[in-house]
């Protein structure tokens, strides 16, 4: 059974990022639960909400398990300025905000209604497209729960962190960040509500991007805390909705149009996913999941359908591996293509 002197030796070895000092040596640890070998800690830190914190986490997690921890939770506060002062460290300074260019990149949320209907793989898409027509593209993977672009688009390497600054993963001429890449072993995520606000603030507050001109949100489905915190962040957001032609779909997909009608959003349109499955011996086209749900919504929220995507698979290429890129030669490629091409239309 793990112990809490085990615990508090294994972060004798992991310094605070700023102040140079062991965690422990700084009294940093405010509070240590274990209970069946899950360790819950709270931390005192000087500069929370910063990439130095991410960092900070997968060292932690890292110490933490090899001491024999099934899993670790973490919270972090600040640590108070007198502490701060007493160990020669500053105070933190307020970098460059990826929010104060909303007047030169265009901020495109794309959203469903419910999981399932292939929202991400759009996403992922509709930013390989919009670098291929030479636009300067990022994509934040903002399904905080249910992160999967780097997997979708073949990222191995995790983000650089220099000084203060993430460096995102550039693949496909494409900036990536995503909670994926600060997550150990794939280790569901438990955080509430304000924690995730928190985390998708850094992203946008800690990460180095290149100016862009189109910057892709993946938000998780629904209308949860992190739809809603990104509605508050981006007033000048775009948004695209998700859906399948199956009538109940397009019915909850209903539901994100309208949050985004009721915050300002500008919709640019349906994107209607596993619109049929098109028989490549016959070429005859099967309605799978029916018919008219992308038609449907479009109409109920005023907005039109700028893409019908049947069901597909990208070709393999083991060499450049990227399980749900299509290639511009590939028929689904081409639909994307004009897909991101409408989308540059409509946001000159």
């Amino acid at each position: 059974m793990l112990t809490e002197e085990q615990v508090l030796n294994a972060l004798k070895s992991v310094q605070e990022p700023h102040l140079g000092k062991s965690l422990v040596e700084l009294n940093a640890i405010k509070e240590l639960k274990i209970k069946n070998n899950m360790v819950s800690l709270k931390l005192a830190i000087s500069q929370p909400g910063t990439a130095e914190q991410m960092q900070l986490q997968q060292e932690i997690v890292t110490a933490v398990k090899n001491a024999g921890a099934e899993s670790v939770g973490l919270r972090f506060e600040k640590m108070s300025d007198e502490e701060v002062a007493k160990y020669g460290g500053q105070a933190q300074e307020e970098g460059a905000s990826l929010l104060k260019r909303q007047d030169k990149t265009n901020f495109i949320a794309v959203t469903s209604g419910k999981g399932g209907v292939g929202k991400s793989t759009v996403s992922v898409n509709l930013a390989t497209s919009l670098a291929r027509l030479g636009k300067k593209v990022g994509i934040i993977d903002a399904d905080i729960y249910g992160f999967s672009v780097p997997d979708m688009m073949g990222i191995e390497e995790r983000p650089k962190v220099v000084g203060q600054k993430i460096y995102p993963v550039t693949r496909f001429d494409v900036q990536v960040i995503s909670m994926g890449f600060f997550v150990e072993d794939n280790s569901p995520i438990i955080w509430r509500g304000p924690m995730l606000g928190k985390m998708l603030n850094n992203f946008f507050n800690e990460v180095e991007w290149d100016d862009l001109d189109y910057l892709i949100l993946d938000l998780p489905p629904g209308t949860g805390d992190v739809a809603l915190d990104i509605h508050s962040m981006l007033p000048t957001s775009k948004e695209i909705i998700v859906t399948t032609p199956h009538a109940t779909a397009a019915f909850v997909a209903a539901r994100a149009g309208a949050m985004a009608i009721k915050t300002d959003h500008e919709i640019l349109g349906v994107v209607e996913n596993m619109s049929y499955f098109e028989s490549k011996v016959t070429g005859e086209k099967e309605y799978v999941f029916g018919k008219g749900g992308g038609e449907k919504l479009a109409e109920e929220l005023k907005t039109e359908v700028i893409a019908q995507i049947p069901l597909g698979q990208p070709e393999i290429d083991e060499e450049n591996f990227a399980p749900s890129i299509y290639d511009t030669n590939h028929p689904i490629g081409e639909i994307y293509m004009d897909m991101a091409a409408k989308v540059v239309e409509k946001t000159k």
